[in-house]
């Protein structure tokens, strides 16, 4: 691979929701029960896995923010 060619990936974080989560001395399980998460679900927020965009929007409903409080995209450089 030339050092022209270079591959870049993005990866989903939920770092921020874990930490909004602290901060608001909010339990994981009270999350999952309220928000109505089946465990493959949460099995994939846990592994920092890809969820749809619906499933972000009603944890955002729950906690009362926006999309960008509670994840971010991660950019990795490949070579």
């Amino acid at each position: 691979m030339q050092a022209s060619e270079r591959v870049v990936a993005v990866r989903i974080s939920y770092k921020k929701l874990w930490m909004l989560l602290l901060e608001r001395d909010i339990k994981k399980a009270s999350l999952r029960h309220e928000v109505g998460l089946s465990a493959g679900t949460w099995t994939k927020l846990n592994k920092g896995e890809e969820v749809s965009l619906s499933i972000l929007l009603r944890i955002c409903d729950y906690l009362n923010c926006d999309i960008g409080d509670i994840c971010e995209a991660v950019r990795t450089d490949k070579n």
